[in-house]
């Protein structure tokens, strides 16, 4: 049987449901939390401010069996847990409000995961939508950011498989349990994120996708990341709670403008006229992300071994300085024909210099 630690006994609660909100009035009382399971029934019924029904479960599956099998549950489904008691606990959601006492994972966090945005958007994308979605997250990953998103679908389940394509890590984050797939036509997503990733979720294994659980996981979307960008909403979404708990926790908040006769655009339109920052480019991005602007720095600083290439493959390694960009706009930037452009990227690609992210667009290898 697992270990009697305050970590153990933390995940103890989570498993029974018991809400956020909850368990951290238990903690405030129960500072040493394993002595909770060690405790005199009349000490539990003595706790402040928790319902009597939540008293009586906690002595109910107050048990070695259940202890047990819980965490021979969690080691069956593969699934990682990361506590308040963790160093691994990611830092900037320590500090958020509510934050999430345990998260379950499958996947993993690596130092890099710190610098990462969030996308969201409508679950009927349109095409304006998937373009910008696409746009956005080639750009940002081709930067080194990790991409979050809730994997519900529509521009959720475009963010994480255009990531996935770049090679770029992405973090999904669940309104339900870790070991059900929702929504089912994403499992295909769900078994790839961990790869390049993780998929995390506040909730205990068996949790359903109840409508209640989606704004609570919004809180960890933004709290995961620098800022929330919005691609399209209506004027009444999820999306938007998102972008009010972004707003609520310091972060900057992108909102993608679009057609004023779209219902789709009516929320992210709204968002810009509240003050959110309407983004055309991935420079409208970095412009307030002060990691990026680190990022990109350091990125220009390093520089290329001129003496390695040709004159107008130097004049190609320039215009790809500005980020990816596609092989037409390397003709106009360059004034290359279009045969010889098309030769120098592929002598620059064997070269291992630049890569070919998809859509004749073209980038530095970091």
């Amino acid at each position: 049987m697992a270990e009697i630690t305050n970590r153990n006994v933390l995940i103890w609660l989570s498993s029974l449901n018991l809400t956020n909100k909850i368990i951290g009035n238990i903690i405030n009382q129960v500072p040493q939390l394993a002595e909770l399971w060690y405790w005199p029934t009349k000490d539990i019924y003595s706790l402040k401010n928790i319902k009597t029904e939540i008293k009586d479960k906690l002595i109910q599956y107050r048990n070695d069996d259940y202890y047990k099998r819980l965490f021979e549950l969690l080691e069956k489904h593969n699934i990682d847990t990361i506590t308040i008691y963790d160093k691994d606990y990611p830092d900037n959601l320590y500090y958020i409000y509510d934050s999430p006492k345990v998260l379950y994972k499958k996947g993993n966090l690596i130092e890099d995961d710190n610098l990462a945005i969030a996308i969201v958007g409508s679950r009927k994308a349109t095409s304006y939508g998937k373009w910008a979605t696409e746009k956005f997250v080639e750009e940002l990953v081709d930067l080194g950011v990790t991409i979050i998103s809730g994997l519900a679908l529509g521009i959720d389940s475009i963010a994480h498989r255009k990531a996935l394509e770049n090679n770029g890590r992405t973090i999904a984050i669940l309104g339900n349990g870790l070991d059900i797939v929702y929504p089912k036509r994403n499992r295909d997503l769900y078994e790839k994120i961990p790869n390049n990733g993780a998929i995390i979720s506040e909730f205990f294994l068996g949790t359903q996708p109840l409508p209640y659980n989606f704004p609570q996981r919004n809180r960890i979307i933004s709290g995961l990341s620098l800022g929330v960008i919005v691609i399209e909403a209506k004027e009444k979404s999820g999306s938007l709670i998102t972008a009010h708990h972004a707003l609520e926790q310091g972060k900057e908040v992108f909102a993608l403008p679009g057609n004023i006769n779209s219902i789709f655009s009516r929320g992210t339109n709204k968002l810009i006229k509240d003050g959110a920052k309407l983004i055309m480019d991935v420079d409208d991005i970095i412009e307030e992300i002060h990691e990026l602007q680190d990022k990109v720095k350091k990125r220009d600083e390093v520089g290329l071994d001129c003496s390695q290439f040709s004159p107008s493959e130097i004049k190609v390694l320039e215009a790809l300085k500005e980020g990816p960009i596609h092989t037409d706009k390397i003709v106009i930037s360059t004034g290359i024909d279009i045969s010889t452009v098309n030769s120098i990227l592929t002598i620059l690609e064997l070269k291992g210099v630049i890569k070919n992210i998809g859509g004749s667009i073209f980038t530095l290898s970091s």
